[in-house]
Formats: structure tokens, sequence, C-alpha cells
């Protein structure tokens, strides 16, 4: 009898616990996977910022950003998406992530001794790269509705600071990210 006590005690002290759990907890963002998978891409920058450094390679590269910006419109205009929001959107997460590289230059230039000394293949970067694009669309596409409506800002917010916090973004990041995400919330 007392052991039967002491287990409905318990289980009843577990519901209570979950419940109060559950009501505390936030609930995720709709955008959050969008700027996640956004703090991902821009994390980029800095293997392809190195393969930059050692091989000479040019930050801006016009004709990567517009294979990139066409291939994304491609996947928007099939998944019946408006392509210009879409390039606009990536136009951003692009400056953003030539923000990023364009700091680091300047800090290796300033610091030689913090400048990398290997960098992967900027092949390997760009098919993460690709991946995450194929993401962002992706998910541009299911909240639509989200990124359209009055709440858009708000909810975006909320959705940055919980993957800045998530990722541990430094300021630099967190500039960035909030750079890359400045479109988002589009009424045209």
């Amino acid at each position: 009898m007392v052991l039967q006590r002491m287990a409905a005690f318990l289980l009843a002290t577990a519901a209570v616990w979950v419940s109060q759990a559950a009501a505390q907890a936030d609930p995720v963002s709709p955008l959050y996977r969008l700027v996640d998978t956004a703090a991902q891409r821009l994390a980029t920058a800095e293997p392809v910022a190195a393969a930059k450094w050692l091989h000479g390679g040019p930050i801006t590269d016009p004709s990567r950003a517009g294979a990139v910006l066409d291939a994304v419109a491609a996947d928007a205009a099939a998944r019946g998406i408006d392509q210009r929001y879409v390039r606009t959107i990536f136009a951003d997460q692009i400056d953003a992530t030539e923000g990023i590289q364009y700091t680091r230059f300047g800090q290796w230039k300033l610091e030689p001794a913090s400048a990398p000394t290997v960098a992967p293949d900027l092949s390997q970067s760009r098919t993460q790269i690709d991946g995450f694009n194929r993401t962002m669309v992706e998910e541009i596409a299911q909240q639509w509705n989200w990124l359209h409506s009055p709440g858009c800002a708000a909810t975006l917010t909320d959705a940055t600071d919980a993957v800045a916090a998530a990722r541990t973004l430094d300021p630099l990041y967190r500039h960035a990210l909030s750079a890359a995400t400045r479109s988002y919330c589009w009424a045209g």
C-alpha cells in the first residue's frame, strides 16, 4: 500500500513537472530552420576566405554570385514562388558572407600571424553552400505565409535571437546574420 501511494505520488509529481516544463518552453519559431540555415551558410565564409587568402582568389566573385542567384531563382520558379524575392534574399546573404570575408582579410593583414596556413578545397565549401541554398529555398516556400504576414518581423527577431544564442554567434556573425535576413519580411 505504501509503495502504491509512493508510486502514485511520483507519477503525479512527474506529470506536473512535465506539464510545467512544456508550458515554460518557448515554441520553436516557424522561421528558425530558415534562419539557422542562413547562419550555417554564413559559417562557410571562414573556410572560403582562407582558401581565397591562400590561393589569391578575389572575395567578390560576380560570376559565382550570378550562378548562385540564377540557381536559387530557378529553384524558386520550380516551387512556384517569387524569383525576385528569393534573389533579393540571396543577394543579402552573399553580401553578408562577403562582409565576413573582407573582415577576416583585414584582420589577417593587420595580424599576419593569425592568417590561415591551410584551407579546405573551395569546391567543398561550394558544395555545402549549394546544399544550404536548396534548404533555404525549400524553407522560404514552406514558410511563405509567415514571411509575408504582419507578424513576420517579430517572428524573424525571435528566430534570429534563438539561432544567435544556440550557435553562440559573436558580434560579427550576429551582425552578418541580421544583414543576411533583412529582406525576409517582404510585403512586395
